[in-house]
Protein backbone atom coordinates (compact mmCIF):
# COMPACT_ATOMS: atom_id res chain seq x y z
CA UNK A 1 0.00 0.00 0.00
CA UNK A 2 1.41 3.39 -0.93
CA UNK A 3 1.20 6.51 1.17
CA UNK A 4 -1.26 8.02 -1.37
CA UNK A 5 -3.46 5.23 -0.76
CA UNK A 6 -2.44 5.69 3.43
CA UNK A 7 -3.53 9.26 3.40
CA UNK A 8 -6.93 8.95 1.67
CA UNK A 9 -7.29 5.94 4.81
CA UNK A 10 -6.75 8.07 6.95
CA UNK A 11 -8.96 10.76 5.44
CA UNK A 12 -11.58 8.35 5.43
CA UNK A 13 -11.34 7.41 8.99
CA UNK A 14 -11.44 11.12 9.67
CA UNK A 15 -14.30 11.35 7.72
CA UNK A 16 -16.47 9.01 9.54
CA UNK A 17 -15.78 10.34 12.46
CA UNK A 18 -16.37 14.03 11.90
CA UNK A 19 -19.19 13.42 9.25
CA UNK A 20 -17.31 15.36 6.32
CA UNK A 21 -14.56 14.82 4.08
CA UNK A 22 -13.75 18.94 4.47
CA UNK A 23 -13.82 18.50 8.50
CA UNK A 24 -11.16 15.58 8.08
CA UNK A 25 -8.67 17.57 6.53
CA UNK A 26 -9.19 20.76 8.88
CA UNK A 27 -8.82 17.98 11.78
CA UNK A 28 -5.68 16.65 9.87
CA UNK A 29 -3.96 20.11 10.40
CA UNK A 30 -5.30 20.31 13.64
CA UNK A 31 -3.50 17.02 14.77
CA UNK A 32 -0.36 17.79 12.36
CA UNK A 33 0.04 21.14 13.87
CA UNK A 34 -0.47 19.94 17.73
CA UNK A 35 1.83 17.02 17.00
CA UNK A 36 4.55 19.98 15.76
CA UNK A 37 3.91 22.63 18.87
CA UNK A 38 6.95 21.48 21.01
CA UNK A 39 9.04 22.44 17.33
CA UNK A 40 6.85 25.29 16.96
CA UNK A 41 8.12 26.47 20.31
CA UNK A 42 11.38 25.86 19.80
CA UNK A 43 11.14 27.82 16.46
CA UNK A 44 9.96 30.98 17.82
CA UNK A 45 12.66 30.68 20.98
CA UNK A 46 15.28 30.58 18.11
CA UNK A 47 13.72 33.78 16.52
CA UNK A 48 13.73 35.31 19.90
CA UNK A 49 17.22 34.11 20.80
CA UNK A 50 18.51 35.31 17.02
CA UNK A 51 17.19 38.76 17.98
CA UNK A 52 19.04 39.54 20.67
CA UNK A 53 22.06 37.82 19.89
CA UNK A 54 21.77 40.39 16.77
CA UNK A 55 24.19 42.62 18.02
CA UNK A 56 26.80 40.47 18.75
CA UNK A 57 26.67 38.79 15.48
CA UNK A 58 26.90 41.78 13.94
CA UNK A 59 29.93 42.57 15.71
CA UNK A 60 31.47 39.58 14.64
CA UNK A 61 30.74 39.87 11.26
CA UNK A 62 32.45 43.36 11.12
CA UNK A 63 35.56 42.73 12.88
CA UNK A 64 36.13 39.44 10.34
CA UNK A 65 35.03 40.66 7.36
CA UNK A 66 38.13 40.34 5.45
CA UNK A 67 38.62 36.70 6.69
CA UNK A 68 35.90 34.79 5.90
CA UNK A 69 36.60 31.69 6.96
CA UNK A 70 37.97 33.41 10.69
CA UNK A 71 34.40 34.85 10.51
CA UNK A 72 32.74 31.23 9.40
CA UNK A 73 34.70 29.38 12.58
CA UNK A 74 34.33 32.20 15.27
CA UNK A 75 29.89 32.44 14.31
CA UNK A 76 29.85 28.60 14.95
CA UNK A 77 31.79 29.26 18.22
CA UNK A 78 29.44 31.55 19.52
CA UNK A 79 26.23 30.02 18.58
CA UNK A 80 27.80 26.88 20.30
CA UNK A 81 28.46 28.91 23.10
CA UNK A 82 24.78 30.56 22.74
CA UNK A 83 23.39 26.97 21.96
CA UNK A 84 21.79 28.41 19.24
CA UNK A 85 21.07 26.82 16.11
CA UNK A 86 20.96 28.97 12.86
CA UNK A 87 19.09 26.06 11.52
CA UNK A 88 16.53 25.75 14.09
CA UNK A 89 13.25 27.49 12.66
CA UNK A 90 13.57 25.64 9.35
CA UNK A 91 12.93 22.06 10.70
CA UNK A 92 9.01 22.39 11.20
CA UNK A 93 8.69 23.47 7.46
CA UNK A 94 10.99 20.50 6.09
CA UNK A 95 8.66 18.49 8.32
CA UNK A 96 5.38 19.62 6.68
CA UNK A 97 6.03 19.41 3.18
CA UNK A 98 6.03 15.79 2.75
CA UNK A 99 2.53 16.29 4.64
CA UNK A 100 1.95 18.81 1.77
CA UNK A 101 3.00 16.56 -1.13
CA UNK A 102 1.14 13.68 0.34
CA UNK A 103 -2.34 16.03 0.75
CA UNK A 104 -2.10 17.24 -2.23
CA UNK A 105 -1.22 13.93 -4.64
CA UNK A 106 -4.14 12.39 -2.53
CA UNK A 107 -6.62 14.71 -3.47
CA UNK A 108 -5.61 15.10 -7.25
CA UNK A 109 -5.90 11.32 -7.47
CA UNK A 110 -8.79 9.01 -8.81
CA UNK A 111 -8.98 7.22 -5.71
CA UNK A 112 -10.29 10.19 -3.74
CA UNK A 113 -11.76 11.30 -6.66
CA UNK A 114 -14.30 8.40 -7.12
CA UNK A 115 -14.72 8.34 -3.60
CA UNK A 116 -15.26 11.47 -2.30
CA UNK A 117 -14.38 14.01 -4.91
CA UNK A 118 -17.91 15.49 -5.11
CA UNK A 119 -18.02 16.04 -1.51
CA UNK A 120 -18.88 20.14 -0.83
CA UNK A 121 -17.72 21.61 2.54
CA UNK A 122 -19.18 25.39 3.39
CA UNK A 123 -18.93 27.60 0.39
CA UNK A 124 -16.49 24.63 -1.42
CA UNK A 125 -18.32 22.78 -4.03
CA UNK A 126 -15.78 19.89 -4.70
CA UNK A 127 -12.55 19.48 -2.87
CA UNK A 128 -10.67 17.99 -5.52
CA UNK A 129 -11.37 21.53 -7.90
CA UNK A 130 -8.50 23.60 -9.02
CA UNK A 131 -9.20 27.08 -9.51
CA UNK A 132 -8.92 26.43 -13.52
CA UNK A 133 -10.76 23.14 -13.60
CA UNK A 134 -13.05 22.52 -16.08
CA UNK A 135 -16.95 21.93 -15.25
CA UNK A 136 -17.71 18.59 -16.30
CA UNK A 137 -20.86 16.43 -14.07
CA UNK A 138 -20.41 12.85 -13.32
CA UNK A 139 -22.10 9.59 -13.41
CA UNK A 140 -24.38 11.30 -16.08
CA UNK A 141 -23.61 8.55 -19.31
CA UNK A 142 -21.85 11.79 -21.23
CA UNK A 143 -17.84 11.82 -21.32
CA UNK A 144 -16.80 15.35 -21.40
CA UNK A 145 -13.43 16.09 -23.09
CA UNK A 146 -11.20 17.93 -24.89
CA UNK A 147 -9.74 15.52 -27.68
CA UNK A 148 -6.30 15.33 -25.59
CA UNK A 149 -7.98 13.73 -22.11
CA UNK A 150 -6.24 11.09 -19.98
CA UNK A 151 -8.26 8.30 -18.67
CA UNK A 152 -8.04 5.84 -15.74
CA UNK A 153 -9.91 2.68 -14.45
CA UNK A 154 -11.43 2.04 -11.04
CA UNK A 155 -9.01 -0.69 -9.25
CA UNK A 156 -11.95 -3.55 -9.58
CA UNK A 157 -14.88 -3.98 -11.57
CA UNK A 158 -18.29 -5.86 -11.42
CA UNK A 159 -17.96 -9.23 -14.03
CA UNK A 160 -21.02 -10.63 -15.31
CA UNK A 161 -20.25 -13.78 -16.78
CA UNK A 162 -22.07 -15.83 -19.64
CA UNK A 163 -23.92 -18.56 -17.37
CA UNK A 164 -25.42 -15.31 -15.23
CA UNK A 165 -22.58 -15.45 -12.69
CA UNK A 166 -21.68 -11.84 -11.14
CA UNK A 167 -18.82 -11.49 -9.95
CA UNK A 168 -18.32 -8.32 -7.72
CA UNK A 169 -15.22 -6.58 -6.65
CA UNK A 170 -12.57 -8.44 -9.69
CA UNK A 171 -9.40 -6.93 -9.02
CA UNK A 172 -7.68 -4.50 -12.05
CA UNK A 173 -4.23 -5.03 -12.80
CA UNK A 174 -2.59 -1.17 -13.82
CA UNK A 175 -5.73 0.66 -13.78
CA UNK A 176 -3.95 3.65 -14.51
CA UNK A 177 -2.01 1.85 -18.04
CA UNK A 178 -4.81 -0.35 -19.26
CA UNK A 179 -7.27 1.83 -20.77
CA UNK A 180 -6.49 3.02 -24.04
CA UNK A 181 -8.36 5.36 -26.91
CA UNK A 182 -9.34 3.35 -29.88
CA UNK A 183 -8.58 5.96 -32.53
CA UNK A 184 -9.41 9.72 -32.24
CA UNK A 185 -10.97 11.38 -29.68
CA UNK A 186 -13.32 14.24 -30.99
CA UNK A 187 -15.83 16.42 -28.81
CA UNK A 188 -19.42 15.39 -30.01
CA UNK A 189 -18.59 11.98 -31.21
CA UNK A 190 -18.59 8.86 -29.48
CA UNK A 191 -15.17 7.88 -27.98
CA UNK A 192 -14.22 4.09 -28.44
CA UNK A 193 -12.64 2.89 -25.16
CA UNK A 194 -10.61 -0.78 -24.65
CA UNK A 195 -8.47 -2.41 -22.40
CA UNK A 196 -7.05 -6.13 -22.72
CA UNK A 197 -9.42 -8.79 -20.47
CA UNK A 198 -5.94 -9.79 -18.83
CA UNK A 199 -6.10 -6.76 -16.75
CA UNK A 200 -9.32 -8.39 -14.97
CA UNK A 201 -7.39 -10.76 -12.08
CA UNK A 202 -9.36 -13.51 -13.10
CA UNK A 203 -9.04 -17.46 -14.24
CA UNK A 204 -8.49 -18.73 -17.40
CA UNK A 205 -11.64 -20.23 -17.45
CA UNK A 206 -13.34 -17.19 -15.70
CA UNK A 207 -12.25 -15.09 -18.55
CA UNK A 208 -13.34 -16.96 -21.71
CA UNK A 209 -17.00 -16.71 -19.85
CA UNK A 210 -16.15 -12.74 -19.61
CA UNK A 211 -19.89 -11.10 -21.44
CA UNK A 212 -19.58 -7.69 -19.66
CA UNK A 213 -17.63 -5.68 -17.44
CA UNK A 214 -18.69 -2.77 -15.10
CA UNK A 215 -16.08 -0.37 -14.49
CA UNK A 216 -15.37 3.39 -12.78
CA UNK A 217 -13.58 5.15 -15.44
CA UNK A 218 -11.92 8.65 -14.99
CA UNK A 219 -10.89 11.54 -17.11
CA UNK A 220 -7.51 12.62 -15.07
CA UNK A 221 -8.16 16.37 -17.43
CA UNK A 222 -11.68 17.35 -15.84
CA UNK A 223 -12.12 14.73 -12.46
CA UNK A 224 -15.17 13.47 -14.23
CA UNK A 225 -16.28 9.90 -12.96
CA UNK A 226 -18.19 7.37 -14.95
CA UNK A 227 -19.39 3.90 -14.53
CA UNK A 228 -19.10 2.33 -18.27
CA UNK A 229 -20.63 -1.10 -19.46
CA UNK A 230 -17.58 -2.57 -21.49
CA UNK A 231 -18.44 -5.83 -23.73
CA UNK A 232 -15.83 -8.55 -24.64
CA UNK A 233 -14.57 -8.40 -28.37
CA UNK A 234 -12.34 -11.04 -28.75
CA UNK A 235 -9.32 -10.52 -26.04
CA UNK A 236 -10.40 -7.02 -25.61
CA UNK A 237 -13.19 -5.03 -23.78
CA UNK A 238 -14.46 -2.43 -25.21
CA UNK A 239 -16.79 0.34 -25.08
CA UNK A 240 -18.18 3.26 -27.05
CA UNK A 241 -19.04 6.53 -25.42
CA UNK A 242 -21.02 9.68 -26.31
CA UNK A 243 -19.27 13.31 -25.36
CA UNK A 244 -19.75 16.73 -25.31
CA UNK A 245 -17.01 19.97 -25.37
CA UNK A 246 -15.44 20.07 -22.55
CA UNK A 247 -16.42 23.91 -21.04
CA UNK A 248 -14.15 25.89 -19.38
CA UNK A 249 -14.91 27.28 -15.61
CA UNK A 250 -13.38 29.47 -13.26
CA UNK A 251 -14.47 28.01 -9.89
CA UNK A 252 -14.80 31.13 -7.65
CA UNK A 253 -15.18 29.30 -4.10
CA UNK A 254 -11.32 28.25 -5.24
CA UNK A 255 -10.29 31.57 -5.53
CA UNK A 256 -12.25 32.67 -2.42
CA UNK A 257 -9.67 30.15 -0.50
CA UNK A 258 -6.50 31.31 -2.29
CA UNK A 259 -7.68 34.91 -0.76
CA UNK A 260 -8.02 33.67 2.29
CA UNK A 261 -4.67 31.96 2.73
CA UNK A 262 -3.27 35.07 1.52
CA UNK A 263 -4.96 37.22 3.78
CA UNK A 264 -4.43 34.67 6.64
CA UNK A 265 -0.46 34.23 5.43
CA UNK A 266 -0.16 38.30 6.00
CA UNK A 267 -1.42 38.31 9.10
CA UNK A 268 0.33 35.51 10.13
CA UNK A 269 3.74 37.72 9.34
CA UNK A 270 2.11 40.71 10.92
CA UNK A 271 1.84 38.69 14.46
CA UNK A 272 5.03 37.14 14.23
CA UNK A 273 6.58 40.84 13.71
CA UNK A 274 4.48 42.47 16.28
CA UNK A 275 5.84 39.61 18.15
CA UNK A 276 8.89 40.02 18.06
CA UNK A 277 11.56 41.98 20.21
CA UNK A 278 12.10 45.16 17.25
CA UNK A 279 14.82 47.05 19.05
CA UNK A 280 17.35 44.21 19.33
CA UNK A 281 16.50 43.46 15.66
CA UNK A 282 18.89 44.90 13.08
CA UNK A 283 17.66 47.21 10.67
CA UNK A 284 18.69 45.72 7.35
CA UNK A 285 17.10 42.68 8.76
CA UNK A 286 14.18 44.28 10.31
CA UNK A 287 13.94 46.15 6.69
CA UNK A 288 13.99 42.71 4.76
CA UNK A 289 11.74 40.64 6.86
CA UNK A 290 9.53 43.10 6.41
CA UNK A 291 9.50 42.91 2.70
CA UNK A 292 9.29 39.39 2.66
CA UNK A 293 6.00 39.37 4.94
CA UNK A 294 4.77 41.62 2.13
CA UNK A 295 5.74 40.09 -1.38
CA UNK A 296 6.26 36.33 -0.54
CA UNK A 297 2.25 36.12 0.04
CA UNK A 298 2.06 38.13 -3.22
CA UNK A 299 4.92 35.42 -4.94
CA UNK A 300 2.69 32.36 -3.42
CA UNK A 301 -0.54 33.80 -4.35
CA UNK A 302 0.70 33.89 -7.94
CA UNK A 303 2.11 31.01 -8.22
CA UNK A 304 -1.39 29.10 -6.81
CA UNK A 305 -3.45 30.78 -9.48
CA UNK A 306 -0.84 29.34 -12.21
CA UNK A 307 -0.55 25.67 -10.41
CA UNK A 308 -3.47 23.72 -9.86
CA UNK A 309 -4.06 23.47 -6.41
CA UNK A 310 -7.03 21.15 -5.01
CA UNK A 311 -9.62 23.46 -2.70
CA UNK A 312 -8.99 20.65 -0.27
CA UNK A 313 -5.32 21.49 0.23
CA UNK A 314 -5.76 24.76 0.26
CA UNK A 315 -8.16 24.18 2.86
CA UNK A 316 -5.64 22.64 4.93
CA UNK A 317 -3.61 25.44 4.23
CA UNK A 318 -5.67 28.20 5.10
CA UNK A 319 -6.09 26.52 8.22
CA UNK A 320 -2.55 25.93 9.23
CA UNK A 321 -2.19 29.83 8.67
CA UNK A 322 -5.40 30.28 10.97
CA UNK A 323 -3.13 27.63 13.68
CA UNK A 324 0.14 29.02 13.06
CA UNK A 325 -1.49 32.51 14.22
CA UNK A 326 -2.82 30.94 17.18
CA UNK A 327 -0.03 29.31 18.17
CA UNK A 328 2.46 32.61 17.72
CA UNK A 329 0.41 34.19 20.03
CA UNK A 330 0.03 31.55 22.71
CA UNK A 331 3.85 31.11 22.63
CA UNK A 332 5.08 34.31 22.71
CA UNK A 333 2.84 34.90 26.00
CA UNK A 334 4.54 31.95 27.65
CA UNK A 335 7.73 33.24 26.49
CA UNK A 336 6.85 36.48 28.10
CA UNK A 337 5.70 35.16 31.23
CA UNK A 338 9.31 33.36 31.78
CA UNK A 339 11.26 36.10 31.28
CA UNK A 340 8.85 38.33 33.37
CA UNK A 341 9.24 35.14 36.37
CA UNK A 342 12.99 35.68 35.76
CA UNK A 343 13.16 39.89 36.38
CA UNK A 344 14.48 41.11 39.74
CA UNK A 345 14.63 44.89 41.09
CA UNK A 346 18.29 45.46 41.68
CA UNK A 347 19.99 49.03 43.11
CA UNK A 348 22.66 50.20 40.29
CA UNK A 349 25.63 51.74 40.78
CA UNK A 350 23.65 55.50 40.82
CA UNK A 351 21.32 53.58 43.95
CA UNK A 352 18.60 53.58 41.32
CA UNK A 353 16.13 50.55 41.35
CA UNK A 354 16.51 48.90 37.80
CA UNK A 355 14.93 45.73 36.33
CA UNK A 356 17.49 43.16 35.58
CA UNK A 357 16.69 39.52 34.74
CA UNK A 358 17.88 36.44 36.34
CA UNK A 359 20.25 33.82 34.08
CA UNK A 360 19.76 30.25 34.80
CA UNK A 361 22.72 27.85 33.73
CA UNK A 362 21.09 26.23 30.90
CA UNK A 363 20.88 29.98 29.43
CA UNK A 364 24.38 30.45 29.93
Amino acid sequence: MDFVTLTIKALSVLAHFCGSYGLAIIFLTIIVRLSMWHLSVSQQRSMVTMQSLQPKLKAIQERYKNNPQMQQQKLMEFYKENKFNPMGGCLPLLIQMPIFILLYSALMSPQFIEAAGNQNFLFINRLDTTLHGSAAKSYDGNLTTTGNDRFTLGKVATVFLKNGEVLANVKVNNPSRAIQIQGQAKPGENIDLKFAIDNLDLKFAQLEQIDKAEVTITNLTNKEVEKLDFTKQSDLMTASVPTVQLPKAIHYDVLLLIVLFGLTMVLSQKVMMAMSNSKDMDPAQKAMQKSMGMFMPIMIIGTFVIIPIPAGVLLYLVTSNIIQIVQTIVINKQIEMEKEGKKVTVKDSNNKIVEAELVDDKDK
